[in-house]
């Protein structure tokens, strides 16, 4: 029947340009023929091709398919999608930024459509006597113990974005409009450029593992030439950046034909090679090392803060850094929990959506840890990843933080459409890309002012919400003030849905949910190494502690047996174990005078005492494993048909630094 419609259809269809052409004359006719050609040649080539089986078995029309398949994502933004429906970000929270950046009305008219008894939906709780806003807004002071020129910051600012990922103009534009509005701009980890520069804005410089813009020619840190631009008037503080909340424990990769000489001479690498940024640094490999880096970095600048940014991973890693802080005596002034939410110019699709801890989850986990070991009062948190209202700044403050941090937001100001087109080098508003054409469409001095309104006027929203929550000063918040649906008939807040430690408890007394954590945490290695129990029993064998044959008596008998204990005998124990001793201590740990066997289980669980560290040694490599730099021997592809077998060397942004 399908094909019937179709033949008719076409013969139809044929018919009426016979009709027109006749009509019209000599030349349609030739337009015609022409047009036949390029249709009979593109069906030859359709029929030949071997790569794509829909174009094989319906040459030509099979490319309808891929023209709908392009524009399928605004079909679905501008058609199909309800307002709060778009990912990441809802056609809501954009017109708020669209409207706001241009100084337009933002209010909504007919209440919420959100479903206010969806489980896990929040909201905060507003007072019976709101009081006035205040009129100065407030900022957060950044410094601890050893900075001898702290910095005062905005409860928004700009996150970290490289010259590279975005254009020139997009650039300039954020920074004018940072220098307007007086909040940092932080530069990305794709180094400290001209475009940064000039315009009045204060800037974070962020340093990231392949230490652009203050590197060797190998790619080490190079602290003299890190030294000249950190001791700039306009850097006001460092970060170093830990990982992505997009892709955490995945460096990046700029493809070479991105690498222009602009872009070559800020992070000082060669022209048109694809510039690498390791999975990890290789200034410091540890949390000591890493404390002591930023003892390094914090004199190297003359006394400016310097901060720490990453995503949320092990917990484990979080406490083995407040240990090395405590034991080194020197302390990050700040800290930026980075959400997995986060977003990204290119991340693959499995570490966008399944690996790091999201930003609720992080953030709150670093706030307890720094609570729990005595260490809030001097370091100063910052959450990033997805902030772009003013309730969102409130939460995230209500959560942990202290300032917030926004990327994608920032660029919906500087008039990004959400065309996910950032790492194909075609974003077609000129933000993302390197091409001169699409970016001469991003006029800077109307976006500059547009990034400060959006700024401005979020920030104002959030210090109105929080006077309507009977607040003067963000310090007044609490974890009562914002409430969660956990079913369809009750609500809770923060306070009660969540264990939140108290001051130096970790360092007395460490709850059972965090104790086999910070038990394991060692200020001189990353990651979890106590050996799980079950993976470590020498020779397997059966067990023997019943001399019964149990398949041949029934359960009642069998529980009766066991309830007299006729039925078992002690354990055997392997030779060589700590149990061969004989020890009343063995499966303890000396150190801490508690059971030391058992399941590790996550927060907010029941957890058993963990195993010790192994003496603190991490697991030890197979030797069959990839060298440090991931380095292996490459294996020609072969050529099948149109599509090439791709090579089995790993992600160049995978590797670790050297």
């Amino acid at each position: 029947m399908n094909n019937r419609l179709l033949i008719i259809g076409g013969l139809t269809t044929l018919v009426l340009i016979l009709v027109i052409a006749y009509l019209v004359g000599f030349w349609a006719w030739i337009f015609l023929c022409l047009v036949a050609l390029l249709l009979v040649g593109l069906a030859i080539w359709d029929l030949t091709q071997k790569r794509h089986a829909i174009l094989r078995n319906f040459p030509v029309i099979g490319h309808m398919r891929y023209l709908l398949e392009s524009i399928r994502p605004e079909i679905q933004q501008y058609f199909i999608e309800r307002n709060f429906d778009g990912k990441p970000f809802d056609r809501d929270t954009r017109s708020i930024v669209y409207s706001r950046s241009k100084g337009a009305d933002d209010h909504k008219a007919f209440g919420t459509e959100r479903d206010t008894g969806r489980i896990g939906y929040e909201f905060l709780l507003h007072s019976t006597a709101p009081v006035a806003p205040p009129e100065k807004i407030p900022t957060v002071r950044i410094g601890g113990p050893d900075c001898r020129q702290p910095y005062d910051l905005s409860l928004m600012n700009i996150s970290s974005m490289s010259f590279g990922s975005l254009s020139k103009n997009a650039v300039v534009a954020m920074n004018k409009g940072a220098g307007l509005g007086g909040f940092i701009h932080e530069t990305g980890e794709g180094g400290l450029t001209k475009y940064h520069r000039g315009n009045g804005a204060d800037l974070f410089w962020e340093i990231g593992s392949g230490y652009f813009g203050c590197r060797t020619e190998d790619g080490r840190f190079n602290p003299v030439s890190f030294a000249e631009k950190a001791t700039l008037p306009e850097v006001k503080g460092i970060t170093i950046k830990l990982s992505q909340g997009a892709k955490p424990g995945l460096g990046g990769v700029l493809p070479g034909p991105k690498v222009t000489p602009e872009i070559a001479e800020a992070r000082e690498v060669p022209v048109g090679v694809d510039c690498i940024s390791p999975a990890s640094h290789s200034a410091f490999t540890t949390p000591r090392e890493m404390v002591r880096f930023i003892g390094r970095l914090r004199e190297l600048s003359d006394g400016k803060p310097v901060g720490i940014k990453f995503c949320v991973g092990s917990r484990t890693d979080v406490l083995a850094m407040c240990k090395a802080i405590w034991e080194e005596r020197t302390a990050p002034d700040y800290i930026i929990v980075d959400g997995s939410e986060g977003g990204t110019g290119a991340a693959p699709l499995e570490y966008s959506d399944h690996v790091g801890t999201p930003l609720t989850e992080g953030l709150m986990l670093v706030h307890n840890a720094l609570v729990g070991t005595g260490l809030r009062h001097m370091i100063k948190l910052g959450a990033a990843g997805k902030v772009a209202t003013g309730s969102d700044i409130v939460k995230r403050l209500i959560q942990g933080a202290d300032f917030t941090m926004s990327a994608r937001a920032m660029m919906m100001a500087t008039g990004c459409i959400q065309a996910q087109k950032c790492h194909t080098n075609h974003c077609p508003v000129g933000v993302a890309t390197q091409d001169p054409r699409l970016t001469r469409a991003l006029d800077v001095e109307d976006k500059s002012k547009r990034v400060h309104n959006y700024q401005k006027l979020t920030v104002r929203e959030a210090v109105q919400i929080m006077a309507s929550m009977g607040l003067n000063h963000p310090s007044q918040l609490n974890t009562r003030m914002l409430r969660r649906r956990v079913d369809h008939l009750n609500t809770r807040s923060y306070a009660s849905i969540y264990h939140w430690l108290r001051e130096d408890e970790l360092l007395n007394e460490p709850p059972r949910g965090w104790a086999a954590d910070w038990r394991e945490a060692d200020a001189d290695h990353f990651g979890e190494h106590a050996p799980v129990g079950y993976l470590t029993e020498p020779d397997p064998q059966w067990r023997d502690e019943l001399e019964v044959q149990t398949s041949a008596m029934s359960l009642g008998d069998l529980r009766s047996s066991l309830r007299s204990g006729e039925a078992q005998r002690p354990v055997p124990t392997p030779a060589g174990s700590a149990g061969a001793t004989g020890s009343a201590s063995a499966g303890r740990d000396p150190g801490s005078g508690t059971d030391s066997a058992g399941d590790r289980r996550g927060e907010g669980q029941s957890e058993g005492e963990g195993e010790p560290r192994s003496e603190g040694r991490p697991p030890e490599r197979n030797a069959e494993e990839k060298d440090l730099d991931g380095a292996r021997p490459r294996r020609s592809g072969s050529d099948t048909g149109s599509t090439p077998v791709v090579s089995n060397e790993p992600r160049p942004e995978g590797r670790l630094g050297s």
